[in-house]
């Protein structure tokens, strides 16, 4: 077949013609150039990013007739040979297909010849992860002590799978993912030198899904230039490929964020009657959110989003209007679909229902904004700041008087009376101990009234002493409740309440009751072992081992 493929006809010919690699390219140009070439080099990186092309390169480049080189001629006999695929000192292996122990051996015995007419005998080989491992065994030594005459070469994309001790014989070489710009460029030069017209726009969505693959993108184009003489459009373009337009993208963004879930199915329906592969438009919108959140964020755009600048201005107008945390919580309830929609076999269903949940489920706030709401809601209840409250001024005004109060006029930045009037201590002579319980209960009703998470810690408490400068409240509860009541913010409420309540300034004074204290260990043990010997000899227990020919097991305390 006379007809070259673009990814053969376009393939690069020197170190200085490989696209984005030139870590690698002048790495080995260096080493050519002092002569300090490794007899083992691994090339590792994804499909299509020129590791066969620059092991190619370094075999013309140490076996040219001037060489060896860092840039060889590409005119004598060896760079033709290399240059055509026949060279008789190069030898390209697939290493899938030549996996086995006994073709190493045999490769193990030719090393040993001298070349035909060639400085190095050189082996290329491909894929060489899916060498077994009896094989790699069988290479280990050879590959560590080669003849001086002798290079290999090993490509792969998956390294990974490569023992540790041929890795360690081995020079590697690791190439990237070429960037978007970069394919568009390279094939805007090949349409240039095949004399045929295509859109950029056209050019950008073949490259973006090649995925940074120059091989995948050449193959594409091929495809395309192979349908159409002299030019082609975008549409004809998106028919020949069957691939999704980024502007149905873009489109089905916009709608999303309106949240137009009518708008949303229908979209989807017209994609599906197209023929569109369903998953792979939910990996684009994926990805679509992704690169909008890292817009949004306005920082190493250039660096994290592969997307034209006609895109990313796009992009940028498209998050003009929507917040970091709406973008973040459709991105966030995509992501977690994703396992539903790629093992579904219906993904137009699973599409569907995805969307209709997420137009259900609002976006949570943020916790910064709940607690700023909650406690502006407890401003209005009070009808004051906290600060305020806690710093208000014990001036009351009542027209009862309870032993000791002064009636007097309420401080005016303190809050409004409530409907119903304050209780009062009931008339009492200088003793309060034969009325505690009832002070206590007029003075629980209203901290429950007026502070309900204060009332619920005082709710086992009791009021046990009143002086003429103090009360003194008994907790009853365990420490927590005691930590809670000894805040300085609830002990200033508790305080602005009962000097309220007793018409003057009152110090409170907080106890525990002897029982809450916890026991100790030995004395626990104790009184169980108390509580169990006078369980085994209760009679009762006795008589029913007598009447049951039983046995006594264990005695639990519950």
């Amino acid at each position: 077949m006379s007809y070259l493929v673009l990814a053969r006809k376009y393939r690069p010919q020197t170190f200085g013609q490989v696209i984005e690699q030139d870590h690698v390219t002048r790495t080995l140009s260096n080493a050519i150039s002092s002569e300090r070439v490794a007899h083992a080099v691994l090339f590792s990186g994804p499909r299509g990013t020129g590791k066969t092309t620059v092991a190619r390169i370094l075999a013309k480049a140490m076996n040219c007739k001037q060489g060896p080189i860092p840039a060889p001629c590409n005119e004598c006999r060896s760079c033709g040979e290399i240059t055509s695929g026949h060279a008789v000192d190069v030898f390209e292996i697939d290493g899938a297909s030549n996996n086995s122990v006994d073709q190493v051996r045999e490769l193990r015995e030719n090393v040993k010849y001298m070349p035909a007419h060639s400085l190095y005998k050189i082996y290329i080989i491909d894929e060489v992860h899916m060498l077994s491992t009896p094989a790699f065994n069988a290479l280990l030594k050879t590959l560590e002590e080669p003849p001086p005459h002798v290079m290999f070469i090993f490509a792969t994309t998956e390294p990974h799978k490569i023992p540790i001790t041929i890795l360690s014989r081995c020079q590697r070489h690791d190439f990237r993912r070429i960037g978007l710009n970069s394919i568009i460029q390279h094939m805007v030069y090949i349409c240039e030198e095949e004399k045929f017209k295509i859109s950029d726009e056209s050019l950008a969505l073949i490259a973006r899904e090649a995925t940074g693959s120059m091989r995948d993108a050449l193959s594409l184009l091929d495809q395309v230039l192979a349908c159409f003489k002299d030019s082609v459009s975008h549409d004809q373009v998106l028919d020949i490929l069957g691939v999704i337009d980024r502007k149905y993208v873009f489109d089905l963004c916009d709608t999303i964020l309106r949240g137009d879930i009518s708008a949303i199915l229908n979209m989807l329906d017209d994609s599906y009657n197209r023929g569109h592969d369903l998953k792979k438009l939910y990996t684009n919108l994926l990805e679509h959110f992704r690169n909008l959140i890292v817009v949004k964020i306005g920082q190493n755009i250039s660096k994290l989003v592969d997307l034209p600048e006609y895109e990313l201005k796009q992009m940028d107008e498209q998050t003009g209007q929507v917040s970091l945390a709406a973008l973040n919580h459709i991105f966030d309830y995509l992501y977690r679909e994703g396992v539903s929609i790629r093992l579904s076999t219906d993904a137009k269903l699973a599409l569907e229902m995805a969307f209709i949940r997420m137009d259900q489920i609002k976006p949570a706030l943020p916790i910064g904004v709940l607690i700023d709401r909650l406690d502006h809601l407890r401003q209005e209840f009070y009808n004051q700041p906290e600060s305020e409250l806690s710093n208000r001024k014990p001036d009351v005004k009542s027209e009862t008087h309870a032993p000791g109060r002064k009636a007097g006029k309420r401080n005016s930045d303190a809050p409004a009376e409530p409907a119903h009037s304050m209780p009062v201590a009931p008339a009492i002579a200088d003793n309060f101990t034969e009325n505690l319980d009832v002070i206590w209960n007029q003075l629980y009703e209203i901290i429950a009234r007026e502070n309900p998470s204060l009332g619920a810690s005082l709710s086992k408490c009791r009021l046990k002493q009143v002086t003429a400068d103090s009360i003194e409240i008994e907790v009853h509860a365990n420490g927590f409740t005691l930590n809670m009541l000894q805040r300085e913010k609830n002990k200033a409420v508790l305080k602005i309440i009962c000097t309220e309540y007793f018409g003057k300034d009152v110090d409170i004074v907080l106890t525990t009751h002897p029982e809450t204290d916890a026991e100790s260990p030995k004395k626990k043990s104790q009184n169980d072992s108390l509580l169990k010997q006078k369980a085994i000899s209760h009679p009762r227990v006795a008589d029913a081992i007598e009447i049951f020919n039983g046995k006594l097991i264990d005695v639990k305390i519950l």
